[in-house]
């Protein structure tokens, strides 16, 4: 059973655990996270995101909260960068070079303050639209300048099959993450939400039994072993539900905010 009396910082992961099905955060955890602060608990959302995309969510709160995006490459508070990890340029130019042989995958490059994709896809242009909310057309590497953070692919039937099989080889140099139902994320080894949490949690001086973190896909696998009060939502990928302590209702029936709800009634 979580100590919630014990708990300092409350991490969530974003897509398929704090936004529903029609990637939108509730009104309820807005009012939830004043009790939160009430109580000097802090707040982290973590996320395979790019950062302008996490914020534009929780606009009215990013200056009270951290924010991990792009799957760990990035930290961000108050529009600070605490911590980035860009990907080595021959190794990214290596991946787009196999990327070239695979005809039905679409690729993001991200940076920082944006992302760029190689596409000519309508259908992926309306995509990125919504997950990168600052992005750019390029038709080749040599058009960017800044940090690459992480490359983003996709398929449309599904990136767990149809991507992560001609990617795999590159686990262990490299963070290969199967991060979404259609997506799988490639970064620095050292480019992941457990890597980052654990800044975070030194920074804060959080031990693991004052930690709460909520995931869904197995881009959150090592964030969720950095504590005992690991949390996995109902619709969560079997390996997320196998590796977490707990579960709660699905993003869609507001799970995190219940077990919220209950960590503030305990205060």
């Amino acid at each position: 059973m979580i100590d919630f009396k014990r708990i300092k910082m409350v991490v969530t992961d974003m897509d398929g655990t704090l936004l529903n099905s029609a990637h939108q955060v509730s009104s309820r955890f807005f009012e939830l996270f004043e009790g939160l602060r009430q109580h000097d608990i802090r707040f982290v959302a973590a996320s395979g995101r790019q950062f302008p995309s996490m914020r534009s969510k929780l606009q009215t709160i990013a200056n009270q909260m951290s924010f991990i995006s792009e799957n760990g490459a990035l930290i961000v508070e108050q529009e600070q960068v605490l911590h980035k990890q860009a990907l080595d340029r021959h190794q990214l130019k290596a991946l787009l070079e196999k990327l070239e042989q695979l005809t039905e995958v679409e690729s993001i490059l991200c940076s920082e303050k944006t992302a760029y994709s190689l596409s000519n896809n309508l259908h992926f242009h309306g995509l990125l639209n919504e997950y990168y909310e600052a992005h750019t057309l390029i038709d080749s590497l040599e058009q960017t300048q800044d940090d690459i953070l992480k490359l983003a692919l996709y398929h449309k039937e599904g990136g767990e099959q149809h991507i992560y099989p001609h990617f795999q080889e590159y686990e262990g140099p490299l963070k290969v993450k199967v991060s979404g139902d259609y997506w799988v994320d490639i970064s620095d080894k050292n480019a992941n939400k457990g890597f980052a949490l654990e800044t975070l949690m030194k920074r804060y001086q959080v031990n693991p039994d004052e930690l709460i973190v909520f995931g869904d896909y197995n881009n959150d696998l090592e964030m969720l072993a950095l504590t005992p009060n690991s949390v996995a939502m109902a619709n969560a990928h079997k390996q997320v539900l196998a590796a977490a302590n707990y579960t709660t209702q699905s993003n869609d029936a507001q799970g995190v905010e219940q077990l919220l709800e209950e960590l503030i009634r305990s205060r």
